[in-house]
């Protein structure tokens, strides 16, 4: 059990990590730029992280999570289930239903950079702050085993 623990706080404090570095990194540095060259460079950084790492823990944090609530006894299964709700609600829907999307719009030329990246900013901060919120509840829930 503890492994799993240990693997769902690694697995969400990289996504974590992930999405705070595009809100507070990323995306003003793309914004520091001509238009064009920004909505260039987000598009090949949204293809290019399509990959298995990706994958790996941006599915694997609330699936861990909810593994090890399954798994765990006591509070710590509410507070592993909590993060993993979380996660899912903060992270996974929000991505596949407005990130995604604003994504595939930038790609596809029907939304220029000026539309685009303010709004996509503020819900990958939430993003963001949801991870946080799922790592710590992740913590407690290792505190409570």
């Amino acid at each position: 059990m503890l492994i799993l623990a240990l693997l769902t706080l690694v697995l969400h404090g990289l996504l974590a990590g992930l999405f705070y570095a595009f809100s507070m990194s990323v995306m003003p540095g793309l914004n520091a730029v001509e238009p064009e060259r920004a909505e260039a460079a987000m598009r090949s950084v949204n293809r290019k992280i399509l990959n298995p790492w990706l994958f790996l823990v941006f599915l694997g944090s609330p699936v861990a999570a909810l593994v090890a609530g399954l798994l765990a006894d006591g509070a710590a299964a509410v507070w592993f289930l909590a993060a993993a709700g979380v996660g899912f609600a903060g992270s996974f829907l929000v991505t596949v239903a407005v990130n995604v999307p604003m994504n595939n719009a930038l790609d596809a030329g029907t939304m220029p950079w000026k539309d685009y990246s303010r709004r996509w900013t503020a819900w990958n901060t939430l993003r963001a702050a949801a991870s946080v919120v799922s790592l710590a509840l992740v913590g407690v829930a290792i505190g409570a085993l």
